[in-house]
């Protein structure tokens, strides 16, 4: 496990942790965090996956992309299913978004930490 999974395994465990302690708004984020955490697991499982392709950076990139799309349509259908079960979609968006951010950091480090590590530049 590369440190870049580990910390972001962290960030997910104390997403889910804050959401349980939510109050009025812990089931809309517990769907949030939830939602943002198995993207951001799966992202960069990908990601790594995607590291041993002849042009590492390329294929990562792609993923990024891919998964931010895929994150699109979770973000519609989580507030749809949020809003339906008549749950907090404030506790839904703040949940999501807030580690999100924290998520892509750590996914630009990945990049980063790819692109430094493939050779000279000429």
């Amino acid at each position: 496990m590369t440190r870049h999974l580990a910390i972001t395994t962290v960030v997910a465990l104390a997403a889910l942790a804050v959401a349980l302690v939510s109050g009025s708004h812990r089931r809309g984020a517990l769907v949030g965090a939830s939602c943002a955490a198995v993207t951001a697991v799966a992202s960069l499982l990908f990601m790594q996956r995607g590291a041993s392709a002849r042009k590492p950076l390329q294929a990562s990139l792609l993923v990024m992309v891919v998964m931010f799309l895929v994150r699109i349509v979770v973000v519609a259908l989580g507030t749809a299913f949020v809003w339906r079960a008549g749950e907090s979609i404030v506790g839904f968006i703040v949940a999501f978004f807030v580690p999100y951010f924290i998520f892509a950091a750590i996914e630009g480090w990945y990049l980063h930490s790819l692109s430094s590590g493939t050779g000279p530049t000429a």
